[in-house]
């Protein structure tokens, strides 16, 4: 039997919620009809799309990439639909986004794919850039509106911020490693490991300074701004990352798996977010973005 629409569309939501309730929840169903929808499809498929345990599930490596395939096929349905609905009722317009590097695909890619079915008639036009130069766009009228880190927003007396994911650090490490099993892993345990440092948004400037507070020095082995070198490298132990929870994947490129694990201590936050210029009169376009993204974020608290 061949996969079904209902099937995909039951597992980009869970996979978009997390979870098999909020998914339930949000298509108004039962939890049982997603489950036997998910079961049929990854015995349609012959691979384990979500791995289960006792908090819930999770995705898998194959999982990540039928989810690619699963979300262009709705957004093409979705275009096939309204390429025969009436043009008057088609949002349209033009959306300028700023983003920066760190949340281009973790934050920005699934935004945009539920942007995209529901206003597919917009013309979108995204920059990637640090966060200053977005903040100096966004205050001069060149964009609509920035999806960005905003721990760290510089003019926020010019500039609205609304948070839509806050991610806390945490340890990565290659499967062996001995503090894999450790019961409490310290800030001490990892200035003795080699530092695999992301040298994105805030992520180095956090990471230095949390260690230097301690007074740890940490044994920095590379510097990358590419998010999965530092899993290749982690997979590969090369070293240990210490990096939000927002970019974690449990496999690297080559299919090694990267394991995850808290600290103890106080590390910080990296606060993900909308941003616009205050006291502008926003498009529709940017508008209808806004709600779609807080949407998806009240979908992920619930």
């Amino acid at each position: 039997m061949a996969f079904t629409l209902r099937q995909i569309q039951y597992f980009v939501a869970v996979a978009e919620q997390g979870s098999v309730t909020r998914a339930a929840q949000n298509l108004s169903i039962s939890q049982s009809s997603i489950t036997e929808a998910l079961k049929e499809l990854e015995n349609d498929l012959g691979v384990v799309l979500f791995e289960r345990h006792p908090r819930g599930l999770s995705i898998t490596h194959n999982g990540h990439q039928f989810l690619r395939h699963a979300t262009k096929i709705l957004a093409t349905v979705s275009d096939a639909r309204t390429s025969f609905s009436g043009q008057e009722n088609i949002p349209s317009g033009t959306l300028n986004i700023g983003v920066t590097s760190l949340v281009a695909g973790y934050v920005l890619s699934d935004l945009l794919a539920r942007y995209r079915r529901a206003c597919p008639g917009v013309e979108v036009s995204a920059i990637e850039d640090n966060g200053s130069y977005l903040e100096h766009l966004l205050i001069g009228g060149e964009l609509d509106v920035a999806v960005m880190v905003i721990s760290n927003l510089r003019d926020r007396m010019a500039l609205q911020a609304e948070i839509l994911e806050t991610s806390p650090y945490r340890l990565w490490l290659p499967m062996g490693h001995p503090l894999v099993s450790a019961d409490i892993i310290s800030i001490a345990d990892i200035a003795r490991e080699p530092l695999i440092m992301l040298t994105v948004d805030e992520i180095e400037e956090n990471t230095g300074k949390l260690l230097t507070a301690l007074g740890a020095r940490p044994h920095v082995a590379f510097r990358t701004r590419s998010v999965e070198a530092v899993r290749s490298l982690v997979a590969t132990g090369a070293g240990v990352a210490l990096l939000p929870d927002l970019v974690y994947r449990p496999w690297s490129l080559e299919g090694d798996r990267i394991e995850s694990r808290d600290v103890s201590g106080a590390l910080p936050v990296v606060q993900v977010g909308m941003v616009w210029r205050k006291g502008s009169s926003l498009p529709q376009a940017a508008r209808d973005f806004v709600a779609i993204a807080e949407n998806m974020r009240s979908g992920r608290s619930r």
